[in-house]
């Protein structure tokens, strides 16, 4: 198989003077991209000067992740896609296990390794950890991270399962597959629009996979740190296009309802405890999803009703009522 490491850039010098050196010695067996967003810092130059067996895509505009990819991974004909985020260190030997998990099952289309926290590196990192699920309502939660609760690296999850959505921090996809379901949502802009394109891989009858046999480091919060309220704003706007997009047409509206119902709760608790960025990020993402609702309903996919999508009820309910919070206790 013929691998492609591409990592989007916008204006992020600093982060490719970091950690691209790991990538460029640990990932021998690919050809390595940078799809810059348009960057007005010095990132090319730097690029060209410092690392000339790196190949660079320039996009035209800063379009966000998904946008970005989309435009980036077009032109490019490797068998598998691995998307890194720009402040991600690699290790030694960490392509390989990821590519024994494709060669092992075709119908594998996306692998994720383990992601450990770059600041605290025997803990999980909040985006992905090992390995995506949603609940009922759609909200995300991994293995090794159920909302703040972030479990310490035991060895716990040094498995390989099958699991639901894979981090956009580090997704490994076939490119047929990706290309097949048209890349991701750039309606998305960023965040959650991995869980999206996993969702519609399974529609696809594909499987997703975690290896905790390869593991990489995170920064997290780089590029939009999680107390960001616009990071609150896309995160919840983006779950109620999810879930209009994918969920079975019988119960589409009742749990998109029963949703918008809990982003309300939640919306009053930012309001009371101060945070008023975040509530108005609330109400400003539900305002958009009333604004593209006809838009969502639209890029429905009716094949979902056979895909059982979610395992817990509710996470919200498990996590904050009956205290169950790792991912070994929900199930």
């Amino acid at each position: 198989m013929t691998v492609a490491v591409v990592i989007l850039n916008w204006n992020g010098k600093d982060l490719l003077k970091q950690f691209l050196p790991s990538v460029t010695q640990f990932s021998t067996e690919a050809n390595i991209y940078i799809a810059d967003n348009a960057s007005s810092d010095d990132s090319i130059n730097f690029l060209r000067n410092n690392y000339p067996e790196v190949k660079i895509i320039q996009n035209k505009e800063n379009g966000g992740y998904a946008k970005g990819y989309n435009d980036a991974l077009k032109h490019l004909s490797e068998d598998i896609l691995i998307l890194l985020n720009s402040d991600i260190e690699v290790t030694k030997d960490w392509l390989k296990p990821i590519l024994e998990v494709f060669s092992k099952d075709s119908k594998t289309a996306a692998v994720q390794p383990k992601i450990l926290d770059f600041k605290n590196k025997s803990f999980f990192e909040y985006a992905g950890a090992a390995g995506g699920f949603i609940d009922k309502f759609g909200y995300p939660f991994c293995r090794g991270r159920i909302f703040e609760t972030i479990e310490e690296d035991k060895g716990q999850y040094d498995d390989e399962t099958e699991i639901f959505w894979a981090s956009g921090a580090c997704l490994a996809v076939k490119n047929t597959v990706f290309k097949e379901l048209g890349g991701f949502d750039e309606d998305f802009f960023a965040h959650q629009e991995e869980i999206d394109l996993c969702w519609r891989i399974k529609n696809l009858g594909y499987h997703i996979k975690y290896t905790g046999k390869s593991c990489v480091y995170h920064v997290g919060g780089a590029t939009l740190n999680k107390m960001n309220p616009k990071k609150t704003f896309f995160n919840f706007r983006n779950s109620l296009f999810m879930l209009v997009k994918n969920l079975p047409k019988e119960k589409m509206r009742k749990i998109v309802l029963q949703r918008m119902v809990l982003d309300g709760i939640a919306g009053l608790k930012f309001l009371f405890q101060g945070d008023f960025g975040h509530f108005s990020a609330v109400l400003k993402a539900h305002a958009a999803f009333y604004a593209n609702f006809s838009k969502m309903n639209k890029k429905r996919i009716e094949k979902t009703s056979k895909i059982k999508y979610f395992d817990v009820k509710s996470v919200v309910f498990e996590y904050f009522a009956l205290k169950k919070s790792t991912y070994k206790n929900l199930i």
